[in-house]
């Protein structure tokens, strides 16, 4: 994916920043262009609706997670450590926007955005216990993926190899090894 131009990425960040703060819906475009400094009409010339928008920023952590989940399932031989480690980093690396899709489910539900992030935990449940796992293994594996997320949003400040200490062993209990 082409890096966005500066302007592109100011909206972006400051998109993000409103998104989080005051929710998609309560955030109009006139609101992004003007703690930009720049016109409604200049932030249409890059973004032609709110959708837009919601969709640039998600999507970069959408492809982000499905290129980790198919180089996991092409490889299918990853231990599960390994496998909680990948989730957590790529949680703590999107961490912002996982604050913002929690947020905005309804929102980014009717954009179509959820299905695929939703679907993740499925396939590494997948991966994780194998393909008939019983309602206990989907169980552990649910809680240990969903607090893995937590953690990542919960302690934003804590050191990030201690955080990543601390979670992948807690996962790892949760999974029962």
């Amino acid at each position: 994916m082409p890096k966005p131009s500066d302007t592109k990425q100011r909206i972006l960040d400051v998109a993000r920043e409103l998104f989080t703060s005051q929710g998609v819906q309560r955030t109009s475009l006139q609101d992004i262009a003007g703690r930009l400094g720049i016109t409604k009409p200049a932030l249409y010339y890059h973004f032609p609706s709110r959708d837009d928008l919601v969709r640039s920023i998600v999507q970069p952590m959408l492809d982000d997670g499905e290129q980790f989940l198919l180089a996991q399932e092409a490889r299918g031989d990853a231990p599960v450590r390994e496998l909680i480690e990948g989730f957590f980093d790529f949680n703590y690396r999107h961490r912002a926007d996982v604050i913002m899709l929690l947020a905005e489910m309804p929102t980014l539900a009717d954009l179509g955005l959820i299905d695929k992030a939703l679907g993740w935990r499925t396939r590494l449940t997948t991966l994780i216990c194998g393909p008939s796992p019983t309602l206990e293994q989907q169980a552990r594996a649910i809680l240990a993926l969903g607090g893995l997320q937590d953690v990542c949003m919960q302690f934003p400040d804590a050191p990030v190899e201690d955080l990543k200490a601390a979670a992948v062993a807690g996962a790892l209990d949760a999974l029962g090894g």
